[in-house]
């Protein structure tokens, strides 16, 4: 299991969000400062995450793509999601780099870009599945919807997503631990490779996560706030208890 650490971006800074909450927002400096302290501690992936997009779904100017870019550029596969709605934006984002684009909102609005992105990019493409109980929720997690979200990732598998990032909105933030049970269903019934993300408070609940099937596991707050070093993550991913 890989272990992703999560560099979340809003207006310009690194900041980890309390359930989703903008108005919860904490703030970690330069999110390049950030990209190469995990790099330096061994980090094999990155997490990236465009909130500006992810809230307001306009398309990124070259100031907002700009620390994205130096973040890829130093060289460690990067998986870029965030206020991602066309083509043309996923085109840009494997032209700067990102190893994989994770796509949320369109997963539900436009299924057809999803699947013609599936067909151009084979295994490039992941579907952010944000779930507030059970239920999926879009734009940023402002919105919820009453699709049920493994009934969503199902739908995803049929249009070609390898990839899903499943993140249950009430944990996430929390440092209370991951719902395991919810996302070892998601590995069990969806029949995608899931990265489990939300709530990760210990190394525990890395294992816990393992033993659920996740091929990988975004954290973000944990490493943020020294609860373990990502050594120690990386560590926890090889176990199962």
């Amino acid at each position: 299991m890989i272990i992703l650490p999560a560099i979340d971006i809003r207006e310009g800074r690194c900041v980890r969000l309390i359930q989703g909450r903008d108005d919860a927002r904490t703030g970690y400096g330069d999110p390049v400062d950030a990209a190469r302290e995990w790099i330096d501690q061994g980090a094999q992936f990155l997490h990236v995450v465009d909130l500006d997009g992810a809230f307001c779904g306009t398309k990124a100017d070259a100031n907002r793509l700009r620390p994205f870019e130096r973040i890829v550029a130093l060289g460690v596969p990067v998986q870029w999601g965030g206020g991602i709605r066309t083509i043309e934006d996923i085109k840009i984002r494997i032209a700067i780099g990102a190893r994989r684009v994770v796509l949320g909102t369109i997963a539900l609005t436009d299924p057809e870009t999803v699947r013609e992105a599936c067909a151009k990019y084979p295994d490039r493409i992941a579907c952010g599945i944000d779930a507030r109980g059970g239920k999926a929720a879009i734009r940023g997690w402002t919105e919820e919807t009453a699709v049920d979200a493994l009934d969503l990732a199902r739908s995803m598998r049929a249009l070609g997503v390898a990839w899903t990032v499943y993140t249950d909105v009430s944990r996430d933030g929390m440092l209370t631990g991951p719902n395991v049970d919810e996302t070892a269903r998601f590995v069990r019934e969806s029949g995608l490779r899931v990265i489990g993300s939300g709530g990760v408070g210990s190394t525990a609940d890395i294992a816990a996560l393992k033993c659920a099937g996740c091929e990988g596991a975004i954290i973000g707050k944990a490493l943020y706030e020294r609860r373990f070093t990502l050594r120690e993550a990386m560590d926890a991913a090889l176990d199962c208890g």
